[in-house]
């Protein structure tokens, strides 16, 4: 079964030279690997202009969940880790479609990938537009994380969240009046979009930290994830859903 992962990493200043000259993992000569994409990020959580040249992701697809590798360069300070179990996406990247397009669903935490090429003209009404979208976002129900990425500093976009449930994440991509709603219906009238893509997964297992914490750690349901911090509780014999 086709697998993602998804992978934040945080770096030293000083290491920060070497990891813009390191070569990403190449589909073809990385076993199991069949789509990748390294990918800057955002300060904090921010989603708009701006980087931060310390912090850097990685997307990848995997052919099965043994091809999985870490993908994190060396030296990082923080590294945090999810694989993600396809729930369904539609559109393109590069002109790819890495992901397969069977669609599934879950009752614990959810991941969305959101990622678009912006057509140069429609730049200046898509950057208007992101800071309400963002406000609304973070102070949406149920949104336990949330990064922007992107192969550009513009007009290659993407974001990375993570809900408590699909219940959640539909309730604020649906919201009317809003400013996530809004900016959708902009975006398909007055085609903004050269190529986009939507996918969602299941995220079944976690490692590591981000921001100094694991935010899949203790998010319940059903579908519940196989997180670092439920393997130490595990292991030294407690139960519950409180993190250490």
């Amino acid at each position: 079964m086709v697998v993602a992962s998804f992978t934040l990493a945080r770096y030293p200043a000083r290491r920060v030279p070497g990891v813009l000259a390191s070569r990403r993992p190449r589909v073809g000569t990385t076993p199991g690997l069949r789509f990748v994409r390294r990918l800057g990020t955002g300060r904090g959580a921010a989603m708009g202009l701006g980087g931060d040249l310390r912090r850097w992701a990685t997307f990848a697809v995997w052919d099965d969940e043994e091809a999985v590798q870490p993908l994190a360069a060396a030296g990082a300070e923080e590294v945090w880790t999810v694989r993600l179990a396809p729930l369904g996406a539609r559109g393109s990247w590069g002109g790819h479609q890495p992901l397969p397009d069977e669609r599934g669903t879950t009752d614990g935490p959810v991941a969305v990938l959101t990622r678009a090429r912006l057509r140069v003209r429609s730049w200046p009404a898509f950057y208007r537009a992101v800071p309400p979208v963002e406000a609304a976002l973070h102070a949406a129900p149920g949104v336990l994380a949330v990064v922007g990425v992107g192969e550009a500093p513009v007009g290659l976009q993407a974001t990375f969240s993570l809900w408590r449930s699909t219940a959640d994440m539909e309730a604020f991509a649906a919201a009317a009046p809003g400013p996530h709603r809004d900016m959708a219906r902009r975006a398909r009238a007055e085609g903004w979009f050269a190529e986009d893509l939507f996918a969602r997964f299941r995220p079944y297992a976690s490692t590591g930290t981000w921001g100094g914490r694991d935010p899949l750690a203790g998010a319940g349901g059903n579908g519940s994830v196989d997180t670092a911090a439920a393997r130490r509780r595990s292991s030294a014999g407690t139960t519950g859903n409180s993190i250490p």
